[in-house]
C-alpha cells in the first residue's frame, strides 16, 4: 500500500548515481533537483557532502504527503465525532463547530482553515475548542485505535479511495529514495501528533517517534496496569508556521538540509532547511491537477511567491508526477 512545470531552483540534468529511483516522478526540473541535490549532500568526497546522521528531511503531511481536499484527513475524523455528540446533545445543535458538523455545513469549516493560512485567526478559536472538546477524557491508546479504525475503514468522499489509499505515491518513493541514501525522514505537521502515528511506518515508512505534530495537553492518572495518560480539553501546541521550525529542532536537534510543504503555513520550515552553513533544498508540492486529484492555490499563495526568491523547486502534481496515488 503507497498509497508550475519547471522547479524555480536552477540544477544540472545529469544527476549523480546513487542508491534508489524515483519511479513515479517525470523527468524534468523537479526530479534533476533532488537527484542532484541527494548526490551533491550523500556522496562522500563531494564538496558539499554531509554525514548521514545530519542528513534531516522534514516533511509536512497534510497536501504534501497525502490529499488534504476537500478537507484535510484528521478534520473528518473530528466531524464525525461532533456530529455523534450533536445527535445526543441537541443544545450543541446550534453552536459552532458542532452546528456545522452536524448540519455537514463544510463550507463554513473549510473556511476557517483557508482563512488560517491567509492570517486570519477569528474563528480559528471556535474551531479548536469544538476539536479539543471531541475527544477529551479518553486515553491515549484508545484515541490511537478510534484514529487506526478510522484510516482503516473511511472513504474519501470524492475520490473512491481509502484514506489509506490517498497518500502520493511519488512522495512515498522520495521518503524510500532519502531513506536509501542515509537520510532521516521525519513528518512535521500541522495535522495531530497523535492521529499520524498509528499508521506513519506502515504508508511512510516513517517510525512513529520520527513524528511531530500538534497536540493537546495530556495528564498522567496513576492506576493498575502502571497508569494511563488521558487527553485534556486544552491545547499543547498547534505545529505551524513559525512553530515548525522550533518543534523540530526540539524533537531533532538538527537543522534539516532538505523539507518539504505545499502551503503558507510551510514557509518558516522550508526557510530553516539548510541554513548558513549548509546546502537545503526546498521543495514545494503545487496542486494543479483537477483530473486526478484537485486544483488549487488559496492558502498557498505566499508561499508560491516565496519559491520564486528564496530558490524553492515547486513540484507540480500535474507536469512531474506520473502517477499520483498507487492502485
Amino acid at each position: 500500500m503507497r498509497p508550475r512545470p519547471a522547479a524555480t531552483t536552477m540544477v544540472s540534468m545529469t544527476a549523480p548515481r546513487i542508491s534508489g529511483g524515483l519511479a513515479s516522478w517525470n523527468d524534468g526540473p523537479a526530479a534533476a533537483a533532488i537527484r542532484n541535490f541527494v548526490g551533491r549532500v550523500a556522496i562522500e568526497g563531494s564538496p558539499e557532502f554531509v554525514p548521514p546522521d545530519e542528513r534531516v528531511a522534514v516533511f509536512d503531511n497534510d497536501g504534501t504527503l497525502w490529499c488534504e481536499k476537500p478537507m484535510p484527513i484528521q478534520l473528518d475524523f473530528i466531524l464525525r465525532r461532533l456530529a455523534a455528540m450533536a445527535d445526543q446533545e441537541p443544545e450543541l445543535r446550534t453552536r459552532q463547530p458542532w452546528q456545522a458538523a452536524y448540519t455537514r455545513d463544510y463550507d463554513w469549516l473549510g473556511q476557517v482553515i483557508t482563512d488560517h493560512y491567509q492570517g486570519d485567526d477569528r474563528e480559528l478559536p471556535v474551531l479548536a475548542a469544538g476539536v479539543l472538546q471531541a475527544f477529551a477524557g479518553i486515553t491515549v491508546e484508545e484515541f490511537e485505535t478510534q484514529a487506526d479504525t478510522f484510516l482503516r475503514s473511511a472513504q474519501h468522499p470524492t475520490l473512491g479511495r481509502g484514506y489509506l489509499a490517498c497518500a502520493y505515491t511519488p512522495m512515498v518513493e522520495l521518503l524510500e529514495y532519502l531513506e536509501a541514501n542515509g537520510f532521516a525522514n521525519y513528518i512535521a505537521s500541522g495535522g495531530g501528533r497523535d492521529f499520524m502515528r498509528p499508521i506513519s511506518q506502515e504508508l511512510y515508512g516513517v517510525p512513529r517517534q520520527r513524528v511531530i505534530g500538534s497536540s493537546t495537553t495530556l495528564a498522567y492518572e496513576s492506576g493498575e496496569g502502571g497508569g494511563r495518560i488521558l487527553r485534556k480539553p486544552e491545547a499543547d501546541i498547534l505545529d505551524d508556521g513559525p512553530e515548525k521550525p522550533v518543534r523540530i529542532w526540539s524533537r531533532v536537534g538538527r537543522r534539516p538540509i532538505l523539507a518539504a510543504g505545499n502551503s503558507n503555513g510551510d514557509i518558516p520550515m522550508l526557510r530553516f532547511a539548510g541554513g548558513p552553513s549548509r546546502p537545503g533544498l526546498g521543495l514545494l508540492v503545487l496542486h494543479d491537477d483537477p483530473e486526478r486529484e484537485f486544483d488549487y492555490v488559496t492558502g498557498a499563495e505566499r508561499s508560491l511567491e516565496e519559491a520564486e526568491t528564496q530558490g524553492w523547486t515547486v513540484v507540480s502534481i500535474r507536469n512531474d508526477w506520473s502517477t499520483v496515488f498507487d492502485g
